[in-house]
């Protein structure tokens, strides 16, 4: 049983944040003037000379403390907190506000996420809930036609305000703070603030996530108006500036959460979603969406125990449901326990690789939904006897045919389940981060607005696009599924912030971006670094395939020319896929030298930073 405890924003407000004398007396304003919104700048991409973007290292070895992200300022931004004194905590949210500025498109405050925290003083892990949630007034039927009785096209149900969850991450960052961090919400905004204002260097990742998104961004003024200043994508190289978003952070910074979950920006997020704008001539249908000021103001965070499992003699840590993450990442672990995977026959390692994730996602699939609303076995997905008997269904040398059965709860040797396998429409973008600070305390967050470009719908003058997590729901209202969408319920996620521990210590943060390919990302690098006796770096950067109970079984070009043959003989057939994953993950040795290892190609290359280079 995972227990739960919901953390009300009101009993979280910090007093720095909402201290008008303290912030007139030496705060935001006065202490940080650059961050004053320049009158003349305009948003979007600018073709004069900016600040260069710092030099990207995707690994980084060292002492003192670790970040790894993305992206090279949000990494930076997270050092920097760590540099003077802030722990893990600090940085991540620090980190994950620089993610909302630099990659608008995969995360910030119209989304949401989870946040899975260590206390090294205490050897506690504890994580946090942040995920959106379905509003109020949402019925079973939302995704489905009423003309004509079938679900919306999927494409059309994304960039509207039907899909839009009430959001989670600035409620996840206020508890983050109040229970874990030293620092306030105002002083961990204020980088991100400034990073809005003077703006960050365009590089070909962001132009190309702008074009892809070029023909829907353009039917929402707002969204137009911001990303496609003039009509035109922004240019490699130049300013991308973000005046509105500077301004509603600094309102954040002074007035508190309150100022999103029950201010103007919760009024306007209302409006937008209810009655969306879109430009002359659009042909979107833009479905309205029914979240009220109501269902923000009444948003609130969990705080729950991990996920945990024991892997060759290593406490493995994650994400409890609403996401599916932990309980997947878990059991595939668990089955792997049943083999010994070696770098002597990758062919069969990789193998046993797609099995368990395969036996695992029909798992996930039959049983896995918010808990709140579904009863989720939880505990018998992550016990060892279950994944044995999962292993029992798995032959060593020939692939199963997919998608296979789920298992029987009660199982006993082999037996399965049956069950009906149900689409996937969860979305590849997100966005992760890891942290290890010099007390040996870490994060592991990933978070996320879920289509690359979210809804499509940017909050007028506020700077931000808001999500499309309610089309990770199932679309049918199938009461045997536990997806369905139901009123104020969490759509399930595939999330899998991950800490690993040795003995106690920290010797592991991990996650990835990626949709459902991200826990067959976790899984597999742990594998890499495990039992296949990889590096960090090699771990991550090694090629990927996915293989999450479907026929086809996805995998980078790199991986079929690598481990094509070695499959063969399996039976697993690979088809081409393109990037898997964007990890960003942090290794501790038992002397304390931190390796940050980020991805060094996918998604432009991450960038991995430690406090006390090594040598």
């Amino acid at each position: 049983m995972v227990d739960t405890a919901v953390r009300p924003r009101s009993a979280l407000r910090r007093a720095g944040i909402i201290a008008a004398t303290a912030l007139a007396a030496g705060g935001l304003v006065a202490a940080a003037p650059a961050v004053a919104l320049p009158s003349a700048a305009p948003p979007g991409a600018s073709t004069t000379a900016g600040r260069p973007a710092p030099p990207a290292l995707a690994t980084s070895t060292g002492y003192g403390g670790a970040v790894t992200s993305v992206d090279a300022e949000a990494s930076r931004i997270g050092l920097e907190v760590l540099r003077k004194g802030g722990n893990a905590a600090d940085a991540a949210v620090a980190t994950a506000a620089a993610l909302g500025v630099t990659e608008p498109y995969s995360a910030g405050i119209g989304g949401g996420g989870y946040f899975v925290h260590f206390d090294a003083a205490t050897g506690e892990v504890t994580t946090i809930d942040g995920r959106e949630t379905a509003p109020a007034a949402m019925e079973s039927d939302a995704f489905i036609d009423p003309a004509t009785g079938t679900p919306y096209a999927f494409a059309n149900a994304v960039s509207s305000g039907l899909s839009v969850g009430v959001p989670g991450t600035l409620a996840t960052w206020e508890t983050a703070l109040d229970e874990f961090g030293t620092e306030s919400l105002k002083e961990m905004l204020k980088p991100s603030i400034l990073l809005a204002t003077r703006g960050f260097a365009v590089d070909e990742t962001f132009r190309a996530q702008t074009a892809a998104n070029e023909a829907r961004f353009a039917q929402f003024p707002a969204t137009a108006e911001l990303f496609l200043p003039g009509g035109e994508l922004p240019v490699v190289g130049s300013t991308f500036r973000n005046p509105d978003l500077a301004k509603t952070l600094r309102e954040i910074a002074l007035e508190g959460t309150d100022a999103f979950y029950d201010g103007a920006i919760a009024d306007e997020i209302a409006a937008l979603v209810q009655d969306p704008v879109t430009t002359e001539g659009a042909t979107l249908p833009a479905y309205p969406g029914s979240i009220t000021t109501a269902d923000l103001a009444g948003y609130e965070t969990l705080m729950q125990d991990p996920t945990h499992v024991e892997y060759r003699g290593l406490d493995v840590y994650g994400m409890a449901p609403s996401s599916s993450g932990g309980t997947t990442v878990g059991e595939s672990l668990n089955i792997l326990e049943n083999f010994e995977p070696t770098a002597d026959d990758p062919g069969q390692a990789l193998h046993l690789y797609l099995e368990s994730t395969a036996h695992a996602f029909a798992d996930r699939n039959a049983y896995v939904g918010d808990p709140a609303f579904v009863d989720v076995p939880t505990e018998t997905l992550l016990s060892q006897e279950f994944a044995d008997a999962r292993a029992c269904a798995i032959d060593p040398g020939a692939a199963s045919v997919k998608p296979v059965a789920p298992g029987a709860l009660d199982a006993t040797g082999c037996a399965t389940a049956a069950s009906a396998e149900r689409a996937d429409t969860e979305n590849i973008s997100t966005t992760h981060l890891s942290v290890v600070d010099r007390w040996g305390d870490a994060v592991a967050y990933t978070l996320t607005i879920e289509q690359t470009g979210g809804s499509g719908m940017t909050v007028p003058g506020r700077g931000f696009l808001l999500n499309n997590e309610l089309t990770d729901f199932s679309f049918v209202p199938n009461p045997d599924d536990p997806n369905i969408v139901e009123p104020g319920k969490r759509p399930r996620s595939s999330m899998s912030p991950t800490i690993v521990l040795e003995d106690g210590d920290v010797r592991y943060v991990l996650g990835s971006p990626g949709g459902s390919t991200i826990i067959t990302t976790v899984v597999q690098i742990l594998l890499n670094r495990i039992d296949l006796g990889m590096t960090m770096p090699e771990a991550v950067a090694a090629p990927r395939a996915t293989q999450r109970n479907t026929a086809a079984t996805l995998a980078e070009a790199d991986f079929i020319a690598e481990y094509a043959d070695d499959l063969a003989p399996y039976g697993q057939a690979l088809s081409p896929t393109g990037e898997i994953g964007a990890a960003a993950t942090i290794e501790v040795d038992a002397d304390g030298l931190m390796t940050a290892a980020a991805e060094p190609e996918r998604r432009g290359g991450g960038t991995g930073l430690v406090l006390e280079p090594a040598g």
